[in-house]
């Protein structure tokens, strides 16, 4: 069974196909025939596979620095799309995210060190908001790594991973990321 996408994209075919033997500017009559004379159509309209044509390592990525509890930098390379915090746990970064990003701690806590790249970012949501008043060591520019989305426009940024963070539901303890 053929997708709703699928089935109209099949439909436009078959509709581009049967509306290429009308007669046109481009089209000439010839013993009670029509003579097309233009490529046939591409049969990749609406294609939900990818272009294999692409390298996956040629995807939008920006570099992000983070700035440790200890004082220590780790610089990595995050997809344009990628939160914050899935990026941070997937290069072994401690930022807790014990909500898993879900809005509801403050665990992801991270402080923006440039405030040009945080004028960068879209203003934070009231539940965003409500959930940064309970973050341990709030700046002007903190934000909750849940809700940071990597944009090319914030290649190079830096953020400080405050001192600690209050997590409500069992303080201390340090979830594995799934």
């Amino acid at each position: 069974m053929l997708s709703r996408i699928s089935q109209f994209g099949a439909r436009l075919l078959r509709e581009n196909r049967a509306a290429s033997y009308l007669p046109n500017s481009r089209s000439s009559y010839y013993r009670g025939q029509f003579s097309q004379h233009f490529a046939p159509a591409k049969n990749t309209l609406f294609s939900t596979t990818s272009n294999h044509d692409e390298d996956p390592q040629d995807k939008d990525k920006i570099s992000v620095t983070f700035v440790n509890k200890d004082g220590t930098e780790q610089t990595i390379s995050i997809p344009v799309g990628m939160s914050i915090l899935e990026a941070a746990h997937e290069n072994d970064i401690e930022l807790e995210g014990a909500c898993e990003g879900s809005l509801a701690c403050s665990t992801c806590h991270v402080i923006v060190m440039d405030v040009k790249d945080y004028n960068k970012l879209e203003d934070p949501t009231d539940e965003e908001n409500d959930m940064l008043d309970l973050a341990f060591g709030l700046t002007e520019t903190s934000r909750l790594g849940c809700q940071v989305i990597a944009k090319p426009e914030l290649d190079g940024m830096r953020v400080a991973l405050p001192a600690a963070t209050r997590n409500f539901a069992v303080d201390g303890f340090v979830p594995k990321p799934h």
